[in-house]
């Protein structure tokens, strides 16, 4: 869906040489989005190669997030330009491994023009994402009965096109789209949040989705859930405050990473007792209290602490090829996490000013 935010990217793309467009294949797209193009990749194809500031355009050959390597080893170009959202660490990696500069847009419009993007101008759904700063897995009961906690969350607005999988309650976020559609009903949300967590859920389920999902989604803003022994929290707690969740828009940035092996079980090989439990209890309540005190240091501390907690439990969370790129972030980074269990999904990284030299910022639903 061209529109004027791609049309300022290929401008300021364009001002450091001639500009070749390289776009998904049609299957390339569904596999990655898991929908299907509004346009047909001829179709956007056309478009593209219509822009005074394109040079050239094709269809990428290859699949996944790199599926434009064999255009790259054939044009042998001196920068690769990328937009934030889709700037990741694999494509950083190939960049270098080629010998090419890897460069960021900031999603710059044109003048005095509004920032636009495909998500916007789709306004097929408002229903919001939902990120877990800390206590992920505290939710399951297997967790909590060994030591009680919290889980932190905020609901994200849909403002980028998120990929599928990517651990930011995508699949609860699929059964709220089936049941309302486009946007979340006017009604109580913890009431809501419920219907939500029974109708994705139902008797018979074998592995339950945590309510931490339902309840990230439905309710704005940043919440605290305390979980006790059970798939529902004893408590709810929710901060609407302007300048706490600024603050945290301000200090968190996203990088996408390649989508999940197909098949790989996240709860392979896990080490869930009442030491490693209470470690993540800990580094949750820690995480809760540094964002209400804005204390950038300690949260970033606590942040990647309840991270080193999950994958001390889970150690399928991650694997040597995420480890390996998740240490050059650290150099940059204050703090660190990852958002989908094996990959799929994002590094989330705390920065201590508002500026990350990549990634993508989050909007908070207030």
């Amino acid at each position: 869906m061209l529109h004027s935010g791609h049309v300022a990217f290929f401008e300021e793309a364009s001002r450091l040489g001639d500009l070749y467009v390289g776009i998904g294949s049609d299957s390339t797209v569904f596999a990655l989005k898991g929908r299907k193009t509004i346009n047909t990749e001829q179709e956007r194809l056309y478009m593209v190669k219509s822009l005074k500031a394109v040079k050239e355009a094709f269809v990428n050959t290859g699949s996944g997030l790199l599926d434009f390597e064999e255009e790259v080893k054939r044009l042998k170009p001196d920068v690769f330009f990328v937009n934030e959202d889709g700037a990741s660490p694999d494509k950083e990696r190939f960049c270098y491994e080629q010998g090419v500069e890897y460069v960021v847009s900031k999603r710059i419009p044109h003048g005095q023009l509004p920032a636009r993007s495909t998500t916007s101008l789709r306004q097929e759904c408002k229903i919001p994402y939902r990120i877990d700063l800390a206590g992920g897995w505290l939710d399951q009961p297997y967790v909590s009965k060994h030591y009680a906690g919290p889980v932190i969350t905020i609901c994200i607005e849909p403002d980028y096109e998120f990929n599928d999988r990517s651990g930011m309650a995508t699949s609860s976020r699929k059964k709220a789209i089936e049941m309302w559609q486009t946007e979340i009903p006017m009604g109580d949300k913890i009431q809501l949040a419920k219907t939500l967590f029974c109708f994705e859920n139902p008797p018979g389920t074998s592995v339950i989705s945590g309510s931490q999902d339902a309840l990230g989604i439905v309710m704005p803003g940043l919440n605290r859930l305390d979980y006790d022994n059970d798939y529902w929290p004893q408590k709810v707690t929710t901060v609407l405050d302007e300048d706490i969740l600024t603050w945290i828009e301000n200090h968190l940035y996203l990088i996408p990473l390649q989508p999940r092996k197909v098949g790989y079980d996240v709860l392979a090989n896990t080490n869930i007792n009442e030491t490693n439990a209470q470690k993540l209890s800990i580094a949750a309540n820690d995480t809760w209290n540094t964002i209400l005190n804005k204390d950038i240091e300690n949260f970033a501390t606590a942040f990647s602490a309840s991270f080193e907690a999950q994958i001390t439990m889970f150690p399928n969370m991650v694997d040597n090829v995420i480890l390996r790129s998740l240490e050059k972030y650290k150099k940059e980074a204050l703090g660190w996490k990852l958002s989908g269990a094996g990959g799929g999904g994002y590094f989330i990284l705390v920065a201590k000013e508002p500026h990350l030299r990549t990634g993508m910022k989050i909007k908070i639903r207030k």
